[in-house]
């Protein structure tokens, strides 16, 4: 059958449903595909900057740690020492040299002078260089200006004592005002202790390494370096740091363009010193991870185009083949050939059809009759499965699995997603609705797992299973609706903790299956209402899927068997399913399957 399109030119009905239905759904799948790509980057882009905060937190505070080491240090020299000494008699070079002794990895050197730059005593040489005066220094005139505080300086070369091995190291030096005591007198001096720049180096450079070009870098109050991973290329004049500005942001993530590139800075206070560290990352990292995310939403664009294009061409073909017979056999009509009129295919096709057929009324009695049979079955086992799988269960299953893996705990993470695939295996089934009470009661087991580990163990789940019911057989997903709404409706948000019973057992040969919570209750006027059809629903929870379970099970079994329910406020609720004895196996599940 030829139809014209736009343009005036003949089309098929099938091309024209092929190519309208796939431009539509491949324009639609690349909307969504965009969309979905730039909700995940920002997100990842969030995600990597947090990662990035706790990593500075981290560093900074062992970095803090390290300064408050040193202070103590500081304070134990001038509160230990320095305060019991009179220095006309004695020095403090002993108990220096034994705190040096303990401290040397992170110390090059203990010092104290008088005001006017005198040395009183040093740890671990007490010889200094000839022509120094200590009161140029910054160090030193930082000390002498604010007497309260201690100071810490930037890194620079330590050149006040000679050193036999010749050496030089770069330190950062604290230094605060101090009391001496000479003869009586009260006077001022400033205690000096250089720490060893590489302990902060070290600790710095172990997070710079492997960065893919983030990179943390630390700076004092005024923005001032005193690490980067690229100081010596910074010195040299070949790169730049915006160390300055960084210095005056408050603590947080900031965005910023620097040097013509996009770029996110992370800012961190140390201690009480106003060094700030600063975690730069740079436009090109996010943009390195999400490459995999990029290949793999075109890729998957590009596979679900590709799959609607197919589905679209077999769905035209499927639409458009009744159309084509019943054109051919009208056309047959027309020629005067004896044949019967083609039905198939939409409700507006096998209308046109049954037109010309003298005895339609019967046929669409016939087939009003299969359909409403047909479809009510499909109806009931489409409303048990979508009763079961709940997006939200599945959202909140997944979240959890994404929390024990961000928290190392991979070993949970795999038996999580290991119950919960169990879970869907069982739930289709093959696409069976008669199973084993073993199935059922494994798929039970699973789902409570999941939902202990969900709502963290915050109720206890009990089983009292004979084994001898599990061969027989069950409809299946007729446990879990139950233990949902024993969870949900029952023990959910209780002050004491919630317990849950799961007991199977034969009785009087039938199956009992109880469920038994000491939850919440329901109120005794509700109870009936919960397996009963209509517009008054009870307070708590919707009631459906008990219902489903009631329908499904007498559709398998007769009216005789299904759930009864006893429930009391504030005492629990008890709903049991009764099921005939009927041993499971594969002549009993296909006759059972059949509705004999």
């Amino acid at each position: 059958m030829r139809v014209p399109d736009f343009f005036g030119i003949p089309r098929s009905i099938r091309f024209i449903i092929v190519v309208s239905f796939t431009a539509v759904s491949v324009s639609i799948t690349a909307l969504l595909g965009v969309g979905l790509y730039r909700i995940f980057a920002r997100h990842t882009e969030q995600l990597l900057t947090e990662s990035s905060a706790q990593l500075l937190h981290r560093v900074s505070e062992n970095l803090g740690d390290y300064l408050r080491n040193m202070r103590s240090l500081s304070d134990a020299v001038y509160y230990a020492s320095i305060k019991s000494k009179d220095f006309a008699k004695e020095n403090t070079n002993r108990e220096m040299e034994l705190l040096y002794e303990a401290n040397r990895d992170d110390l090059i050197s203990l010092a104290l002078y008088r005001r006017d730059g005198t040395l009183l005593g040093a740890a671990p040489v007490a010889v200094e260089k000839q022509d120094t005066d200590v009161r140029q220094q910054s160090w030193f005139r930082s000390a002498a200006a604010k007497v309260e505080n201690l100071h810490f300086s930037t890194p620079h070369v330590q050149d006040l004592f000679d050193d036999p091995s010749y050496r030089y190291h770069w330190v950062i030096s604290l230094s605060r005002a101090v009391e001496l005591n000479e003869g009586g007198q009260s006077s001022e001096g400033i205690l000096l202790v250089d720490m060893n720049y590489k302990s902060v180096a070290d600790m710095l450079d172990d997070v710079n390494q492997d960065s893919a070009g983030r990179y943390v870098y630390l700076c004092d109050s005024r923005g001032e370096l005193i690490y980067h991973p690229r100081r010596m290329q910074i010195d040299a004049g070949l790169v730049a740091e915006n160390s300055v500005v960084a210095a005056n942001y408050a603590d947080g993530a900031h965005s910023e363009i620097f040097q013509g590139e996009r770029r996110e800075v992370v800012v961190e206070t140390v201690s009480y010193t106003g060094w700030k560290l600063v975690g730069v990352i740079p436009g090109t990292y996010f943009a390195l991870g999400l490459l995999n995310v990029r290949q793999l939403a075109l890729g998957l664009v590009l596979f679900t185009a590709a799959a609607l294009a197919l589905v679209n061409r077999l769905a035209a073909t499927q639409v458009s083949k009744p159309l084509v017979l019943l054109n051919e056999s009208i056309r047959k009509l027309e020629l005067g050939q004896e044949t019967q009129v083609y039905i198939g295919g939409s409700a507006e096709v096998r209308h046109l059809g049954r037109t010309l057929r003298s005895y339609v009324k019967e046929i669409q009695l016939l087939m009003r009759d299969i359909v409403r049979e047909q479809e009510e079955k499909r109806k009931s086992e489409l409303d048990a499965l979508q009763s079961q799988i709940n997006p939200h269960f599945l959202y909140n299953t997944l979240d959890s699995v994404v929390w024990m893996i961000e928290g190392k705990r991979h070993e949970d993470a795999v038996l999580m997603i290991t119950r919960l695939a169990s879970l869907f295996r069982i739930s289709l089934s093959g696409g069976k609705t008669v199973i084993s009470m073993e199935a059922e009661l494994q798929h039970a087991e699973n789902y409570m797992n999941i939902q202990k580990v969900r709502f963290k163990n915050s109720f206890r789940m009990r089983y009292e299973i004979d084994p001898a019911v599990r061969n027989y057989c069950t409809v299946k997903l007729i446990l879990q609706p139950i233990l949902e709404n024993a969870i949900y409706y029952g023990v959910k948000g209780m002050e004491d903790e919630g317990e849950i019973l799961l007991r199977a057992e034969l009785t009087d040969g039938e199956l009992v299956l109880t469920v038994r919570d000491n939850g919440y209750g329901i109120p005794a006027e509700e109870v009936p209402l919960l397996l009963k059809e209509g517009e008054h629903r009870p307070s708590r929870g919707s009631g459906v899927g008990l219902l489903n379970v009631q329908r499904r099970i007498q559709l398998r079994f007769g009216a005789q068997y299904g759930l009864r329910i006893e429930s009391e406020p504030d005492e629990g609720t008890e709903v049991r399913i009764c099921l005939p004895a009927i041993p499971y196996n594969e002549e009993n599940r296909q006759r059972l399957e059949e509705g004999r």
